[in-house]
C-alpha cells in the first residue's frame, strides 16, 4: 500500500464516531507513517465532520428516534448526547463549559471523543465557535497523547525484534 493510501485510511478512519484520531494514530503507527504527518492528518480526518455534526446531527436524531428502523440507534446517540451533555454542565458550570469540553475530548477513552463532545455541545447550545474550538483543542489534546503511547508502544515492540 503506498503511503498516500494509509494516509487517506487513517483520514478516514479519524472521521469514524467513537473511533475517531484515538484509533487512527495507532493504526498510522502500526503502518509504520511518520507521526507528525499522521498527527496532521488525523486531526483534519477528525475535525471535517464537527461542524456538520454541531449544526445538523441534533435535528437530524430528534427526527430519526421514532422511525422504525433507525429509531434505537438515533435515540441512543441522543441518550448519549444528553449523558455527555450533563456530566459537562455538573462539572463545570455554565462557564467552565469550555474547559470541561476541552477536558472531555482530550482524555483518550472510548465515547468521550469529538463526536460526542460536539453532540452533547449542540444539545446544550454552548454556541458553535466555542464548541468548535474546544473539541478543536480536545482533539490536538488527544492526538498529542495517542501519539506518545502509540510511538513508545511499537518502539518498543520494534526494540524487541
Amino acid at each position: 500500500m503506498t503511503d498516500l493510501r494509509k494516509y487517506l485510511w487513517i483520514a478516514l478512519i479519524s472521521m469514524v464516531p467513537l473511533i475517531e484520531l484515538r484509533g487512527a494514530i495507532p493504526v498510522s503507527q502500526a503502518m509504520g507513517l511518520p507521526l507528525l504527518p499522521s498527527y496532521i492528518v488525523c486531526i483534519i480526518g477528525n475535525m471535517l465532520p464537527i461542524p456538520f455534526i454541531y449544526l445538523f446531527a441534533h435535528k437530524v436524531l430528534l427526527w430519526g428516534k421514532d422511525k422504525p428502523v433507525i429509531g434505537p440507534f438515533f435515540k441512543f446517540c441522543l441518550e448519549k448526547g444528553e449523558k455527555g451533555g450533563r456530566k459537562l454542565m455538573e462539572t463545570a458550570g455554565e462557564h467552565g463549559a469550555f474547559i470541561a469540553l476541552f477536558l472531555f475530548v482530550a482524555i483518550p477513552v472510548p465515547g468521550t471523543g469529538g463526536w460526542t463532545g460536539t453532540l452533547a455541545a449542540s444539545i446544550l447550545e454552548l454556541g458553535f465557535r466555542k464548541s468548535v474550538l474546544a473539541v478543536l483543542c480536545g482533539v490536538l489534546a488527544a492526538g498529542i497523547i495517542m501519539g506518545l503511547l502509540s510511538s513508545g508502544i511499537f518502539g518498543a515492540v520494534g526494540a524487541l525484534r
